[in-house]
C-alpha cells in the first residue's frame, strides 16, 4: 500500500467527507490494533513552575518572575502531589514548567533523583523540548548532555509539548521566542539516539494553514522513519481564553469538533510509522473525546489528576478511570490501563 502524500493529505482535510475520513481512519486503526483494546494512563500533571520568559502568545498560563502569583513548587510539595497520585493507583508523573530563566541542570538532577529515589514506581515523563534546550543554553552544555544527565537520574520520556505548529512562519507570530523547528525535531532526535522515548504532539487553531499541519505531519514522520522513537502522537486544539491571541484579536474562537475529528482522521491515515494515536478529552471534552475512538484515536490519554495550562485558557474538563472505562465500554472496545511506554497494566 502506497504512503499518503503531503498534497493528498491536503486534499482530505479541505474536501473529504466527515463520515468517511471516520470510516477510513478506523480502518487503519484496527489494523494497527487489531483485538480493539483502548488504552488509557492514570498520571498526574505536576507544572513545577509558571515562571517562564518565553511568553508565548497563546498560554495563559506562564507568569514572570516578580508576579505575585509566580511560584516553583518545593520538593516537598511535589512529593505531597505524588503521595496523592500514588493512592488512586497512579503509574505517572508529566512534569513540565515554565522555563524558568535561573534554573540550571544541576536543580532538574537533584529533582529527578529525588523522585526515582523516593518514587520508585513512577515513571518520570517530563521536560518538553523547549526546557531541555534552555536547560542547555543557561547551563553551558549541550543538549545531549543534559539528556543523558537527567536519564542517568531516572528520567525515562519526554513530552511532545513545545511542538505547537513546526512551522517558524507560525511559531514567530504565536511563540516569537519559542526555539525553531529545526531545534524542536534536534531535541527528539538526540533523545531517540540515547534511548529516550517520546512522544509528538500538535496544537492546531491558532494561524497555520492547512498545508502547514500536513507539513508538521510529515516531519513528524520523517524522523519516526530515522529513528523510531515517538510512541504516540497527540493533537488539540487552541484554547484562546486569557491568551494575548485573543486580546490582540488574532485567534478569537474556538475550532469546531468537527475540525478537530477532521484533523484526527487525517493524522490517522498520514503517520502511518506511529502507532499510538491519543484523543485529547481535556480541550475537546467527554463525549467529543469518545468520538475521536471512531475517528482513528486508540488511546484516551491522561486521567489527568491535575491540568493547569489548559485550564487557565478557560478548559477545565476532567475525566476519572471509571468514566474512561465506561466511555470505551459504551462504542464496544476493551479499557485498558496501561505505562508511559504503552504496556498494558489492566484489562476491564
Amino acid at each position: 500500500m502506497s504512503r499518503m502524500s503531503k498534497e493528498e493529505a491536503v486534499e482530505l482535510i479541505k474536501n473529504g467527507d466527515l463520515k468517511s475520513l471516520g470510516d477510513m481512519a478506523s480502518d487503519v486503526k484496527r489494523r494497527l490494533h487489531p483485538k480493539k483494546i483502548t488504552t488509557f494512563v492514570v498520571d498526574r500533571n505536576i507544572n513545577y513552575t509558571n515562571v517562564c520568559w518565553v511568553d508565548c502568545n497563546f498560554c495563559a498560563f506562564y507568569r514572570h518572575g516578580k508576579d505575585d502569583d509566580a511560584y516553583v513548587l518545593s520538593f516537598e510539595e511535589i512529593d505531597r502531589k505524588i503521595e496523592e497520585l500514588l493512592e488512586i493507583g497512579g503509574t505517572q508523573i508529566l512534569f513540565q514548567g515554565g522555563v524558568h530563566p535561573k534554573l540550571k541542570i544541576e536543580w532538574y538532577e537533584d529533582l529527578v533523583e529525588h523522585i526515582h529515589k523516593k518514587f520508585p514506581t513512577v515513571t518520570i515523563h517530563g521536560f518538553s523540548a523547549v526546557e531541555i534546550d534552555y536547560i542547555a543554553k543557561v547551563s553551558r552544555i549541550s543538549v545531549e548532555e543534559v539528556l543523558k544527565r537527567l536519564a542517568a537520574k531516572g528520567l525515562s520520556s519526554i513530552p511532545g509539548a513545545g511542538a505547537e505548529i513546526l512551522s517558524d512562519r507560525v511559531r514567530d507570530i504565536i511563540a516569537p521566542k519559542k526555539i525553531d523547528v529545526k531545534d524542536w525535531l534536534n531535541v527528539h532526535r538526540v533523545a531517540h539516539k540515547n534511548g529516550i522515548k517520546s512522544t509528538a504532539t500538535m496544537m492546531f487553531g491558532t494561524v497555520e494553514s492547512d498545508e502547514e499541519i500536513v507539513e508538521h505531519w510529515d516531519l513528524i514522520r520523517n524522523l519516526q522513519d530515522e529513528t523510531g522513537g515517538f510512541r504516540a502522537f497527540i493533537m488539540w486544539s487552541f484554547q484562546p481564553n486569557n491568551t494575548k491571541l485573543q486580546r490582540e484579536g488574532i485567534v478569537t474562537h474556538k475550532t469546531s469538533p468537527n475540525r478537530y475529528l477532521r484533523l484526527l482522521a487525517v493524522s490517522r491515515l498520514f503517520l502511518d510509522n506511529v502507532k499510538n494515536i491519543q484523543s485529547s478529552w481535556v480541550t475537546q471534552g467527554s463525549y467529543i473525546g469518545q468520538m475521536a475512538l471512531m475517528y482513528g484515536a486508540n488511546d484516551l490519554g491522561s486521567t489527568m489528576m491535575e491540568e493547569n495550562v489548559v485550564k487557565a485558557a478557560g478548559a477545565a474538563n476532567r475525566m476519572n478511570q471509571d468514566e474512561m472505562i465506561r466511555l470505551i465500554k459504551d462504542i464496544g472496545e476493551i479499557p485498558a490501563k496501561r505505562n508511559t511506554a504503552y504496556e498494558i497494566l489492566e484489562t476491564f
